[in-house]
């Protein structure tokens, strides 16, 4: 998912949130898998991957230069905590970024 795309769904869920008079909500979540994805929000309820629009820069990205694959972003691995969008309706979850230290 582009920035402009991920822009698109968050604009969306705010004109639809004041529509309908729920604020959007931001959630904390723990990765418990990658393959599948899964994650664990609030140590309430599990997302499947089918629920969260993961954009580009939480992906791995590699480049190969000389025969050599050197991993320029890291990916999303167990254990990391993730700041979430609620899109209005609670169906889907937009993650937004990593969350490192403590809260």
């Amino acid at each position: 998912m582009s920035i402009s795309q991920m822009l698109d769904v968050i604009k969306k869920a705010s004109l639809g949130a004041v529509d309908a008079g729920q604020p959007v909500a931001l959630l904390f979540g723990e990765v418990v898998s990658v393959s599948p994805l899964e994650v664990l929000v609030d140590e309430r309820f599990r997302l499947p991957a089918e629920s969260l629009l993961v954009p580009e820069s939480l992906h791995r990205k590699e480049l190969t230069v000389a025969g050599q694959t050197v991993a320029i972003r890291d990916g999303l691995a167990a254990g990391e905590r993730l700041l979430l969008l609620r899109v209005q309706g609670g169906g889907q979850f937009v993650a937004l970024d990593r969350v490192r230290g403590t809260l």
